[in-house]
């Protein structure tokens, strides 16, 4: 079992359109930096843990849990010419990019903010937390998991 933290922005695909979508599954499309890629790829696997982090918006922070439900496969967005995800170096026989399928686990009652991660020492080391760490998918350790439910806990009763 892995834990990840997956970044995306609300306007654009919140956890409340997760749990909107049949079954609260939906593929995770459109990355596109080969390190996120490969952790897809490579790393994720059926029943990873999810921290759903909701990013670039005025209160940034995590929303909620997912999961991985089906493993990494080729992100058909990257050879469509209509998509916005479209990499004309991407083709079914020859796929870039690959994509899970992430199911909500639940929502958070309250956001669980980016400054109030920042707060706890025993969170400094988390990938999220590190100046200049951009990534939209990063590893969670189990350690960083289990502090940040506590808390989540706390501020969701």
């Amino acid at each position: 079992m892995h834990y990840w933290l997956m970044k995306s922005e609300p306007d654009v695909f919140s956890i409340d359109d997760l749990q909107e979508r049949p079954g609260h599954t939906t593929h995770w499309d459109g990355v596109r930096n080969y390190q996120a890629r490969n952790m897809m790829r490579d790393d994720m696997s059926v029943n990873d843990l999810v921290l759903f982090y909701h990013s670039s918006c005025k209160v940034p922070g995590i929303a909620g849990i997912a999961l991985i439900a089906r493993a990494a496969y080729p992100d058909f967005t990257s050879w469509n010419p209509e998509s916005e995800y479209y990499d004309p170096k991407s083709s079914a026989g020859n796929p870039r990019w690959y994509m899970v399928d992430v199911k909500s686990v639940r929502k958070f009652k309250h956001l669980l903010p980016l400054e109030e991660l920042k707060k706890h020492e025993a969170l400094h080391d988390m990938p999220l937390l590190r100046r200049g760490n951009r990534l939209s998918i990063m590893p969670v350790s189990k350690a960083h998991w289990d502090y940040i439910l506590a808390l989540a806990g706390r501020n969701n009763g």
